[in-house]
Formats: structure tokens, C-alpha cells, sequence
């Protein structure tokens, strides 16, 4: 299964944080699309897509109206690692534009967070890194993740931050076979998880509180005799 037929791939074997820079300075034109990003990177490199799709949450710099889309990504490239193949993409995906200036500054920021994480990064933990049924379970959580990443909660704090912040590290530790790191992007998703459900579950209650106490009829005290 291939992304489509269109697509073209060209390996790369730089460090992430040098392609993440050699990305920013290539996008020149107004707007870009995710094709063009899978094309810059290379097919080696499906991974290090989910590491750029995640760095906007994790930067101050806002690209509006992604995180859907960002995440939908993720999440297929999950599956593919499920699979063992390249992932298929829709066309709407591929081709939707993103304004390419906000995604340049982004990846210039996330490029020395980045650096700071590849110098931590090195084999260890290979059981958790291996291929096989391991890495499918991988995949797994890095499509619940991107699957996390696409709830669309934007009034919850960190709504987006931890599930990318999960995604990252798990990703990270995939392609370095760090098994540190992918362990604790399995304890960031399911905590972002976790958190998501107990933020909605006091907001349910407390909602369903707060329109019990309005709903009450105010009593009204007994008129004296005269």
C-alpha cells in the first residue's frame, strides 16, 4: 500500500534537527501541503512526519485549524507501522495547504527542542524496540495518541500539548531504538488520556450540578395574617 502514486520519496539520512532546518529554508512558497513535506523527507523518514505534525503543539507559535488534520496523519501512520508498510493517505490529506511561514517558524523552534532530545537519545531497552508483534503495539499507541491529538477539546489545557509530547517521545525512541523513551510515550498518551476523561467527567458533573441548583424553585416565604 503505497501513500500514493504521486508521491515521490527521496531517503535521507541527516539528523532530524539539521532535516527540520533544511525544511524550514525550503518553503518558500506561500502555502505548502503535506505531500510536499513527505517529499522533502523521504520515505525513511514517515516517522520524522509525525515529529514535524507534533511540533506546533509543542511551540507558541499557532498554526490554526491543524490539529484534525495532524492528527488523522498520525494516526494512519500508525497503522501503517501496524502493518509494516507505507501508510495510505487521502488525497484531501496530502493536498490540503498550510500556510507555510507560522509551519517554518515552527520547525525552526522545535528544531533545538529536538537537538536537546536526540542528545539524550541511544539504544537501551532493545525488548521494547524490537519489530514484530512489539513494534505493532507501537504502532497501536501511536495511532490511539493521534487519535487523542484529534478530540477536538481546545477549552482544556494541554488538550493537544500532551498527546504530541507522547507522540514525540514515543516516535523518537522508535527510530533510536530508545526503549526509555518509547516507555514513556506509552505513560504520557494514556496519562493525556486519563486526563482528558477526568477534566470532562468534573465538567459533566459540575455542569449537571450547577443546572440542578438552577432548576430548583426558589421558595417563597408564607404571606403573614393580617
Amino acid at each position: 500500500m503505497s501513500t500514493t502514486s504521486s508521491v515521490q520519496f527521496q531517503d535521507t539520512a541527516k539528523p532530524l534537527a539539521e532535516s527540520l532546518i533544511d525544511v524550514a529554508d525550503s518553503l518558500t512558497e506561500e502555502t505548502t501541503t503535506v505531500r510536499a513535506l513527505i517529499e522533502m523527507i523521504g520515505e525513511q523518514g514517515m516517522l520524522l512526519v509525525c515529529i514535524i505534525l507534533t511540533l506546533p503543539f509543542m511551540t507558541p507559535i499557532a498554526i490554526p485549524g491543524v490539529s484534525t488534520v495532524f492528527g488523522l496523519i498520525i494516526m494512519l501512520i500508525g497503522v501503517g507501522v501496524v502493518a509494516n508498510r507505507i501508510p495510505w493517505l487521502p488525497r484531501f490529506v496530502l493536498d490540503r495547504p498550510i500556510p507555510s511561514k507560522p509551519l517554518a517558524a515552527v520547525l525552526r523552534r522545535g528544531a533545538g527542542l529536538v537537538s536537546r532530545i536526540e542528545r539524550l537519545l541511544r539504544p537501551r531497552l532493545l525488548p521494547l524496540t524490537d519489530k514484530g508483534t512489539v513494534n505493532r503495539i507501537n504502532g497501536a499507541m501511536l495511532f490511539f495518541a493521534g487519535f487523542v491529538l484529534i478530540l477536538p477539546l481546545p477549552i482544556i489545557p494541554f488538550s493537544n500539548f500532551l498527546p504530541a509530547l507522547a507522540i514525540l517521545l514515543l516516535v523518537a525512541g522508535m527510530l533510536t531504538r530508545d526503549g526509555v523513551f518509547v516507555l514513556l510515550g506509552f505513560i504520557t498518551a494514556i496519562g493525556s488520556a486519563l486526563y482528558l476523561l477526568i477534566v470532562v467527567g468534573v465538567a459533566v458533573v459540575g455542569g449537571a450540578s450547577l443546572a440542578s441548583l438552577l432548576a430548583e424553585p426558589t421558595a417563597i416565604p408564607p404571606t403573614p395574617m393580617p
